[in-house]
């Protein structure tokens, strides 16, 4: 019989890259146990920049003459961002696709006695493999569990780029009986053809077998299989509310012996996204209550435990939420199987995101990252799409990225037919845009109020895309704002980092997608705050500030108690502001966030008011503050008349408490619009010449040329020393960069002026 054993304790690491410890022992490193990253502090801010290098695990393994009889593989959960392994100093095998599990056969390589694995990681930059950019940290390390497998001759596949060698397919088909198709391959290490079964059974929550089946194969070298039953009348998964899952025991028998065998739960379930009903979950309408998550952790980066994982998965149940967008690449299969058990459905996604490759133009990387996404994760019934690519149009949107998410779209569909297909685009793509008729789903990525615009245009835009596509079901892939919980403001507005202008935010969100039954729903960016090792915004560095809980996990911002008192049933009260603790106004709005109607507030002990309303945000006006402090507490009753209780302490002070606001770049004397300091005077617009430079060229195509290289640096010349300009210079032009930037129409007028005027040479 097949077993596994975990091997994640006691491995050497070191950060010098030396090709010698494919064979030699490292002798300068220091003991480790998985998950590790090397970017646990500085790719959370704790240095000016983040270590993005090529280094080395090294372990022993003592093996037995009996261990050589089985088949032995090492499975690694994820290796960011490209793996090697070596074993006594040959060449294993690798992987290049960092979110994603892989495995290695590794007794052709091994010996009786003592044998060293040595696997060396890279993060560095590879413009072969995505992500290119993005605005997260890409962690290095083996940030997941890894483990050890001892195979009989004769077990299910390994090595196909799934998990379980196995594909469980529950298909509906008329009234109430739905199709289970079983399919899969058993590997013949042996020498020899040997003939056994294939055994399935399904189990209910009570241990009572639904459904059993059993097919006589003869097992060759690869033989692969598909059995179909039938079940009549499942219970159904059906989400949060009840999200029923059933176990299926998948057996490969060999002259009566069981050699080896799978456990698999299953959920039956119907999935549609419709215009005029929404998103249906078995036939019934679901508003997609979501919200994003990256798999980093305050001090410990993407090296996260299931711990983590689950005090996660208890706060994004806190709130209500009834889906997950896991962004924006392959997560641990743990956190999957989490969703499942809870009723979470998930919009499961490929790290082809912001830029397409120039090395790679046919994107194999992505296909390849796609393929073991499904692979591995086809048997999570929470997973209702796929999504294959986010934001790609960022730099660049042409002929070619057209072609590589069509194909990315149709083989996702071959892998998995029976799923959705989405895509997140960002704002600058055109509602009546082709792009948006290539998936089942489309999602925006929508900053309104934040990046651009008003926090209305929200709204407006749901509205116009719906006009140009009203066929097309369409969900709010990513919205939110960056927010450090120790700035305030009575008079909260655009990027000033308050929680006070996250509350508004979100609220206006909410309001426009529940409105709105074209919208399926949509997804806070972001749950957490999370590693972006580049960032230097809002007071912190490091870091993404747009979640609703600190990276740490430690502080929900009132932004939480919102969508919990719009989205739980779970009774609770909250006083939003508690951190707003000095006061320097007499008069004080108080907010208050509940899913209870009635209310009490109090001041200092004496009644203030009584509330009774069905609203999840309730507003007591001009609350009078005398100098001192003051304690404000609420009492909310509920049917039962259960009392829930929430209080804060206020303090009115005479002057404003400079602490809470974030000094911006021009309160501090400096230029935060850059193109200022250029002369704009002359900045009528002309008619473009045919084989001349213009803004329409990409950044590199100014290196061809002197003179256009020169008005380029005069412009531009400031950011060449950024990373973001050496990923994207081969499919970036001036007029993209403008449209995702503040960079007004007169400068691109001025310089067209200057490079209109330099012939290309052919």
């Amino acid at each position: 019989m097949s077993h596994a054993i975990s091997l994640n304790d006691n491995w050497i690491f070191t950060t010098t890259d030396d090709s010698a410890y494919q064979l030699k022992p490292i002798t300068e490193g220091h003991m480790v146990s998985l998950p590790h990253t090397w970017n646990q502090t500085d790719g959370q801010g704790g240095a000016d920049s983040y270590f993005r290098g090529s280094c080395w695990y090294q372990k022993g393994l003592i093996v037995s003459p009996e261990d050589l009889t089985k088949h032995i593989y090492l499975e690694i959960g994820a290796a960011g961002n490209i793996g090697h392994v070596y074993v006594n100093g040959r060449l294993a095998g690798e992987s290049r696709c960092g979110y994603a599990m892989f495995r290695v056969l590794l007794t052709p390589y091994l010996k009786e006695g003592e044998n060293l694995i040595a696997i060396q990681v890279d993060n560095r930059q590879h413009n072969e493999v995505f992500p290119l950019m993005a605005d997260f940290t890409f962690y290095g390390g083996l940030y997941r569990e890894v483990k050890l497998f001892y195979m009989d001759d004769i077990h299910f596949e390994m090595t196909d780029n799934g998990r379980d060698g196995i594909y469980l397919t529950p298909k509906k088909l008329e009234g109430r009986t739905f199709e289970l198709l079983v399919e899969g391959q058993v590997a013949n290490r042996s020498a020899m053809p040997e003939k056994g079964e294939i055994r399935v059974r399904l189990q209910d929550q009570d241990g009572i077998t639904v459904l059993e089946d059993v097919m006589q194969l003869a097992f060759e070298d690869q033989t692969k299989f598909a059995m179909r039953s039938e079940l009549i009348d499942p219970i159904l998964w059906e989400g949060v509310v009840r999200p029923y899952l059933y176990s299926a025991t998948i057996e490969v028998i060999v002259g009566g012996r069981i050699r080896d065998s799978r456990n698999i739960s299953v959920g039956f379930r119907t999935i549609e996204v419709t215009t005029d009903r929404g998103f249906l979950l078995n036939g019934k309408p679901v508003k997609l209550n979501g919200v994003c998550r990256h798999q980093d952790f305050g001090g410990r980066g993407n090296a996260i435990t299931k711990e983590h994982m689950e005090l996660d998965m208890s706060l994004i149940r806190e709130i209500g939420a009834n889906s997950l967008r896991l962004a924006h690449y392959q997560h641990d299969d743990y956190f999957y199987s989490l969703c499942d058990r809870y009723g979470l459905l998930v919009w499961a996604e490929i790290p082809f995101i912001s830029i397409p490759s120039a090395q790679d133009p046919e994107s194999r990387n992505a296909e390849e990252q796609l393929e073991k996404l499904i692979k591995q994760a086809y048997n999570h019934c929470s997973i209702y799409c796929w999504g294959v690519q986010n934001e790609i149009t960022i730099a660049v949107e042409n002929e070619h990225t057209h072609r590589s998410i069509q194909k990315l779209v149709r083989y996702a569909r071959a892998l998995d037919p029976n799923r959705l297909t989405a895509q997140a685009n960002i704002y600058s793509v055109e509602n009546e845009s082709v792009i948006n008729r290539y998936t089942d789903l489309v999602g925006y990525n929508l900053y309104y109020g934040w990046y651009y615009g008003e926090i209305k245009d929200l709204a407006d835009r749901f509205d116009a895309f719906h006009q140009a596509q009203p066929d097309v079901p369409l969900i709010l892939s990513e919205y939110g704002v960056d927010t450090n919980p120790k700035y305030h403001s009575y008079t909260p507005q655009v990027q000033d980092y308050t929680e006070e202008y996250q509350l508004l935010f979100h609220r206006n969100a909410i309001e426009a997608m529940s409105s709105r039954l074209f919208v399926q729903g949509g997804y806070v960016w972001n749950m957490f705050d999370f590693g972006s090792a580049n960032r230097r915004e809002g007071g912190e560095t490091g870091k993404n500030q747009k979640g609703l809980v600190t990276i740490d996990r430690a502080l929900k911002k009132d932004a939480f108690y919102l969508y919990k008192a719009y989205w739980s049933k779970e009774p609770f009260v909250h006083l939003a502001g508690r951190r707003f603790v000095n006061r320097h106004q007499e008069l004080n709005d108080i907010v208050i966030l509940s899913n209870l109607r009635r209310v009490r507030v109090y001041l200092n002990g004496i009644l203030l008011t009584e509330i009774s309303n069905e609203e999840p945000v309730k507003i007591v006006k001009d609350v009078s503050l005398a100098i001192g402090e003051h304690l404000l507490q609420v009492e909310a009753t509920d049917e039962l008349s259960h009392v829930y209780r929430d209080e804060i302490q206020l303090c009115r002070v005479m002057e404003i408490d400079s602490s809470y606001i974030h000094v911006k770049k021009e309160e501090s004397g400096n230029v935060v619009n850059w193109f200022e300091k250029f002369d704009l005077s002359n900045a009528e617009s002309i008619e473009l010449k045919e084989g001349y430079y213009s803004t329409f060229d990409t950044f590199d195509e100014y290196d061809g040329n002197e003179e256009a290289k020169r008005v380029f640096l005069k412009y531009f010349g400031d950011m060449t020393n950024n990373p973001f300009f050496e990923v994207t210079k081969n499919v970036m032009s001036i007029e993209k960069f403008a449209q995702i930037t503040n960079i007004p129409p007169e400068l691109l007028a001025v310089i067209n002026r200057e490079l209109n005027v330099i012939k290309k040479v052919t």
